[in-house]
């Protein structure tokens, strides 16, 4: 029985790239962790910070995967409605030990019949369409529901990714990855999150998500 560990992360044209890069560099550090960067063809997939990421598998070839993510991205909307990705997800998702998500990647679980019944996190913004799905939302930055583990918005990743390194690897390797990576943030404004931020900026953000989708 091989050793590896298959991870997993579907990318699409619009994604958001620190949603799959973020936790992508950090489970990479687990042992025998292949990290996967998975689109429907081999094409470069344009991100939404402006550049591209070079698939390593198509649906057609990526193997069965151990931790199935789905980040997050103004390009998800396409990406929910394309039954042929779906389908994909679905059977990956059914024979992966973790389903997993960042950001608004958690309503792409959702349309593809991976969240019914199940706790989750998603972007503050688009937390209230996880009930769509027959997901219950949570405002937590990491949210694990059994073998479900999701992130909230974009930053979140990282936990996410530490998170889950713990699951696979054990707490004294997920702490010496946090090392590694020098992770111990101290932002400079405390405006991560709408409680935080006040109403003028929340609807400035409410309004570019609109604009970009």
């Amino acid at each position: 029985m091989s050793d590896t560990l298959h991870i997993g992360f579907f990318i699409y044209p619009g994604v958001t790239q620190l949603d799959a890069t973020g936790p992508a560099q950090v489970l990479s550090l687990v042992p025998g962790a292949q990290i996967h960067m998975i689109a429907k063809t081999l094409d470069p997939v344009p991100t939404d910070a402006g550049f591209s990421i070079l698939p390593t598998d198509d649906i057609h070839t990526c193997p069965q995967l151990d931790v199935l993510c789905l980040p997050g991205g103004t390009g998800q909307v396409p990406v929910m409605g394309d039954g042929e990705v779906l389908a994909f997800l679905k059977r990956q998702g059914d024979g992966a030990r973790y389903v997993t998500s960042v950001c608004s990647g958690s309503l792409i679980l959702g349309a593809a019949g991976l969240l019914q019944g199940y706790r989750s996190a998603c972007h503050w913004a688009f937390r209230d369409m996880l009930p769509m799905f027959g997901a219950t939302p949570v405002a937590d930055r990491v949210v694990q529901d059994r073998n479900r583990i999701s992130g909230g918005g974009v930053t979140a990743g990282i936990d996410f990714g530490l998170t889950l390194a713990a699951e696979l690897a054990g707490e004294d390797k997920a702490r010496e990855i946090q090392l590694l990576i020098e992770y111990a943030p101290a932002p400079p404004f405390d405006a991560g999150r709408p409680e935080t931020a006040g109403p003028e900026l929340e609807a400035r953000v409410r309004d570019h998500f609109a604009a970009a989708i």
